[in-house]
Order: structure tokens, then sequence, then C-alpha cells
């Protein structure tokens, strides 16, 4: 396990971090099978970035996102050949929020004006050493986003 953020499993990140969070990337051996902590009041997910994963009994091929919720104490895992997962949690926005694409607000209006900050190239500074253009946002749907609380 190398944490890169928050505590987990009896061990801190010197990360700083301003948020409750946990960011940790699991090596599975080939034929692991376990269970990993975790802490009730977070929610996580999972994302395999190597080999194929099983995690809560859910094949996971890298670049799939598994959302597990909250009110998890342990998180049953596994791989038949060696496999790198990365898991990611934290304290569930107390807010309702709309999550779309990179953004993060509190309304359908607040997303509409982040894309198209993001598309003028407003507000969202560089990244030092890229050279490449900014990824483009994908068009919107067709209908109103809705803001979501803690409740799933």
């Amino acid at each position: 396990m190398r944490l890169m953020v928050g505590d987990w499993a009896g061990v801190a990140s010197p990360a700083v971090s301003y948020s409750p969070l946990v960011g940790a990337e699991i090596e599975l051996p080939a034929g692991a099978a376990g269970r990993l902590p975790l802490r009730h009041e977070f929610e996580y997910a999972a994302l395999t970035l190597a080999g194929a994963a099983r995690v809560d009994g859910v094949e996971l091929a890298p670049g799939a996102l598994l959302y597990l919720g909250c009110g998890r104490t342990d998180l049953p895992v596994g791989a038949d050949r060696p496999a790198r997962v990365l898991l990611l949690g934290g304290e569930p926005f107390a807010e309702e929020i709309v999550m779309w694409w990179n953004f993060v607000a509190r309304s359908h209006d607040e997303i509409v004006a982040a894309r198209n900050d993001w598309e003028a190239g407003r507000r969202f500074g560089t990244v030092p050493e890229y050279e490449g253009r900014a990824l483009p946002a994908p068009p919107l749907p067709a209908t109103r986003l809705m803001p979501r609380g803690r409740v799933r």
C-alpha cells in the first residue's frame, strides 16, 4: 500500500489536506484475496490502475471507477493476477452539490459557467510544463443537472 493523502489503516501521509480524506494505491499480488479496512463515515470509490481486480465482488478493469458509497467498515478485494487499485475516500459533502465532468458546483447554472470559463481558458489556470491544449469539455446534457446530497 502507498498512502498518497490522508490517514488509513494506521498510517498517516505527510501530504497536506484540508478535509478528511484518503487516497491509497494498493498492490495486489496474483491470487490475492482479503478485506481492506474502511471508515464507515467516509464515501469511497475504487479504480483499477493495472491488471484486473475484484472489488466488492465486481471485476474491475483499468479505467472504470466503482462507486462504493458510505457506511462500510471493510471492502473485499482480490486479484487472479497482479493488479494495482486506487482507493479514494472522504467525508461526503454536507450540502447538495452538482458534479459533472471535472466540475463541482451548487447548481446547474454554476456548472454552465464553469464549463464556459474552462473552454475560454479562464479561471482554472494551466499545468506547468504541459505543452498540449487543454482537454475540451464534453457538451452539457440536454436536461438540467440536479444537485444531490449525502443520501444516495
